[in-house]
C-alpha cells in the first residue's frame, strides 16, 4: 500500500498539512495568479493560439502539477520554450479544421511520454541534455519569440498560415507602410511599464500594470476604432471538459514534436526543482516529477491546455513569496480561475499590441547573459555546443533539430574526450621510502622502460571509445621489464573490448617469458576480469585486491614481483601481512616459481582447513629464512 501511495503525494500532505501553513500558502498563491495571467496569455500567442487557451492552462496544469508532482515549490503551466515548440509543431496545421484537436492531442502525447518515463523511473535521462544545450535553445528561443512578435507590436496584420521567423520578418518589413503609431505605442508602454516596475521594486507584477493601464486606455480613448486588435472575449472562465480523438495516425504525426516537448519539458521542471531545492532543503524526486509533469499534460489535454512544463519565474515566486506545501500551487490555479469569473468582460480589451510588449520583455530575458559568460569562459566544448544549438534553433526549419543536433555534438564531444586512456608509469622514489612517482607514458625515460619492474597505471573507466589509445600506450609502456604490474585506480568498468586489449597485453609479455601482476582490482572489476579468465591467464595468486589502505595491494604487488625475480617461494599471506617488503629491492632475479595457493582453502573441509593451516605455520620459518637471505628485509 506504501509503495501506491508515493505515486499520490498529496495525501501526504494533506494528512500533515497545519492550519498555519495556510496563510503562507496562500500568499505566494496569490502573487503567482497576479503574474500567471499576463505570462499565460502571451504563451498562448507564441504557441499561435488564442490567449484563452494559455489562461486555461495556467489553471489546470497548475493545479494537477502541483499535486501528483515532486516538488512544493514547482509552478506548472504554460512556458515560452515549450510554447515556441508548439507553435514550430502546429504550423503544419494552421488554418486547418483539425488544429486544436491536434494541438491537444499534441499535448496528451506529451504528457504520456513524461509519464512514462517517470513510471520506468528514467529521471536521469534528462541528464543527457546537457546544459550548454539548454543555454543555447533558450537564448536562440528568444530570438525567434522576439521576432515573431514584431508584427504585432508594429501593428501590422499578416495572411494567416505558417510562416517561418525569417519569413514573418520579411513580410512586416514588406507591409511597414502599415504601421500603427497607436498600437506601437501600447506595445512600447508595456514594455517600458515593466522594466521600470523591475527596477522600483522586483516585486511589482510589470506585466500586468502595463496590460492594466493599455486596458484603461483602449476603453477610454475608443482605440479599436483606430485598428487596434484586440484578443477578444473568453468563451468560459473555467476551463471546459472534451474527450480527445485518438487517431492512431495522427499521433504517430505528432510523436516526434511530442517527444521533444516533453524531454525538454523534464529538463526545465527538474532543473528548477534542484535549483529551489537547494535553498528550501526538500529532499527531490526526480522520477516522481517526471509522472506530475505527465499527469499534468494528459489531464490538462482534456480541459482545452496547451503543453507546458515549470516556470522558473513563477516557482521563483511561489518559494520566495514563503511558499510551505504544494498547495500553493493549487490554490494557485484556483486564484487564476476566480479573477477569470470577475474579469474576464474586462480581458476582451487587451490590445494584441501590449501582449506584444509583455513577449518581448519575455524573449529578452530569455538570453541569460550571465550563463552564456560562464559557458564561454568554461570550455571550448561547451562553448561550440551552445553555439550550433543557438544557431540551429534560429535557422533550421524545425526546432527539434536544433535539441537533437545540440545533444548528438555534447556526446560527439565527450566520447572524443574520453577516447584518451590515462596511462601512467608509477616508480619507487628511493628504497627506503612507501612514497611513489608517476609520469605519463609519453614521458617515459629509457631507465623507467628498462627497469626489471614496471608499474603501469591504468586509470578511470575503460571503453571501446578508448581501447585503441589503451592499446598504443601499453605498448609505448612495454620494454624489458621481468615483471609488470598493472594498477587500476578507480576503474569500475571494463568493457569487453578493453579486456582484449589487457589480454593481448598479458599475451605478449608471457610470450617473452614474463610475468604480469594485477593490482587495485575492486571486487565488482574482479569479478568481470574471472569470467574473461584474465585472473586465471595471469594466476590467481597474481591479483591482488583493492583495500582501504591507499597503495596497499600495490605494494604486495611489489612485495611478490619482487620475490619472483629472486626465486623465492612466498606465500600469498605473507606478502598481504608484510606490504613493507615492498620497498627493499635488488637487481638480483630468478627463475619463475609457483606461490602457495592461499585460495586452495576456500571452501575446503573442515579437516583440510586445519591441516594446511598447519602446513603454513610449519613452513613460516623457511619462507623467513629465505627472505633474509634475499636481503629484502633489513631484520625479521
Amino acid at each position: 500500500m506504501q509503495g501506491v501511495l508515493k505515486y499520490f503525494p498529496f495525501i501526504e500532505t494533506i494528512t500533515t498539512y497545519k492550519k498555519a501553513y495556510f496563510k503562507f500558502d496562500i500568499i505566494a498563491a496569490l502573487t503567482v495568479a497576479v503574474v500567471a495571467l499576463p505570462q499565460s496569455m502571451a504563451y498562448a500567442i507564441i504557441a499561435g493560439v488564442d490567449p484563452v487557451y494559455g489562461l486555461y492552462s495556467a489553471i489546470v496544469l497548475s493545479i494537477l502539477g502541483s499535486l501528483f508532482g515532486n516538488s512544493n515549490h514547482l509552478a506548472t503551466g504554460p512556458t515560452n520554450a515549450i510554447s515556441l515548440l508548439i507553435a514550430s509543431n502546429m504550423s503544419v496545421y494552421a488554418g486547418k479544421p483539425n488544429f486544436y484537436e491536434m494541438l491537444l492531442m499534441l499535448t496528451f502525447l506529451a504528457g504520456a511520454i513524461q509519464f512514462l518515463m517517470g513510471v520506468l523511473k528514467m529521471g536521469k535521462l534528462v541528464n543527457y541534455v546537457s546544459h550548454s544545450v539548454i543555454v543555447g535553445f533558450t537564448a536562440g528561443a528568444g530570438v525567434i519569440i522576439a521576432l515573431g512578435q514584431f508584427n504585432q507590436l508594429l501593428g501590422i496584420s499578416l495572411a494567416k498560415g505558417g510562416h517561418s521567423t525569417v519569413d514573418k520578418v520579411a513580410a512586416t518589413f514588406a507591409h511597414i507602410d502599415q504601421l500603427n503609431y497607436y498600437a506601437l505605442g501600447l506595445g512600447l508602454l508595456t514594455i517600458v511599464v515593466s522594466v521600470l516596475s523591475k527596477k522600483i521594486n522586483k516585486s511589482l507584477p510589470g506585466a500586468l500594470l502595463g496590460l492594466v493601464i493599455c486596458v484603461i486606455i483602449v476603453m477610454t480613448c475608443g482605440l479599436e476604432a483606430r485598428g487596434i486588435k484586440l484578443t477578444g472575449d473568453i468563451p468560459s472562465a473555467i476551463p471546459p471538459f472534451g474527450m480527445l480523438s485518438f487517431d492512431l495516425q495522427a499521433m504517430g504525426a505528432l510523436f516526434n514534436g511530442a517527444l521533444v516537448i516533453a524531454i525538454i519539458g523534464l529538463v526545465e521542471a527538474v532543473s528548477i526543482s534542484k535549483a529551489i531545492s537547494a535553498q528550501s532543503g526538500q529532499k527531490l524526486d526526480s522520477n516522481q516529477e517526471f509522472i506530475g509533469q505527465g499527469v499534468a499534460n494528459m489531464g490538462g489535454a482534456f480541459f482545452s491546455c496547451i503543453a507546458g512544463s515549470g516556470s522558473f519565474t513563477r516557482s521563483a515566486i511561489t518559494f520566495q513569496n514563503g511558499a510551505v506545501t504544494r498547495l500553493a500551487g493549487v490554490l494557485a490555479g484556483v486564484a487564476v480561475m476566480v479573477i477569470l469569473i470577475f474579469f474576464a468582460p474586462f480581458a476582451r480589451y487587451i490590445p494584441n499590441a501590449a501582449l506584444a510588449g509583455v513577449i518581448m520583455v519575455v524573449a529578452y530575458s530569455m538570453v541569460d547573459k550571465e550563463a552564456v559568460k560562464k559557458v564561454f569562459k568554461s570550455n571550448k566544448n561547451d562553448a561550440a555546443v551552445m553555439l550550433v544549438t543557438f544557431l540551429t534553433t534560429i535557422l533550421a526549419p524545425e526546432l527539434e533539430y536544433a535539441i537533437y543536433t545540440g545533444i548528438l555534438i555534447s556526446l560527439l564531444l565527450f566520447l572524443k574526450e574520453n577516447g584518451r586512456a590515462t596511462v601512467r608509469l608509477f616508480s619507487v622514489l628511493d628504497s627506503n621510502s612507501n612514497r611513489f612517482a608517476e609520469s605519463e607514458v609519453s614521458n617515459l625515460s629509457d631507465q623507467a622502460i628498462q627497469s626489471p619492474i614496471s608499474i603501469i597505471q591504468l586509470e578511470g573507466n575503460l571503453f571501446f571509445g578508448n581501447s585503441s589509445d589503451l592499446e598504443e600506450k601499453l605498448n609505448q609502456a612495454y620494454g624489458q621489464a621481468g615483471i609488470y604490474i598493472i594498477r587500476f585506480k578507480s576503474v569500475t568498468q571494463l568493457d569487453i573490448t578493453s579486456m582484449e586489449v589487457i589480454e593481448n597485453f598479458i599475451n605478449k609479455v608471457h610470450k617473452q617469458g614474463h610475468k604480469v601482476l594485477l593490482c587495485g582490482i575492486r571486487p565488482k572489476l574482479e569479478e568481470a576480469l574471472r569470467k574473461c579468465h584474465i585472473t586465471g591467464h595471469v594466476g590467481e595468486n597474481n591479483v591482488f585486491i583493492a583495500k582501504s589502505e591507499v597503495f596497499n595491494s600495490l605494494r604486495s604487488s611489489l612485495l611478490q614481483a619482487e620475490a619472483m625475480l629472486r626465486g623465492i617461494i612466498l606465500p600469498q599471506v605473507y606478502a598481504a601481512a608484510h606490504p613493507e617488503a615492498a620497498d627493499m629491492r635488488t637487481q638480483q632475479t630468478g627463475p619463475n616459481l609457483k606461490l602457495y595457493d592461499n585460495k586452495a582453502a576456500v571452501g575446503a573441509t573442515p579437516f583440510k582447513k586445519v591441516v594446511g593451516w598447519m602446513e603454513r605455520f610449519l613452513q613460516e620459518p623457511f619462507y623467513q629464512a629465505e627472505l633474509f637471505k634475499a636481503e629484502l628485509l633489513p631484520k625479521i
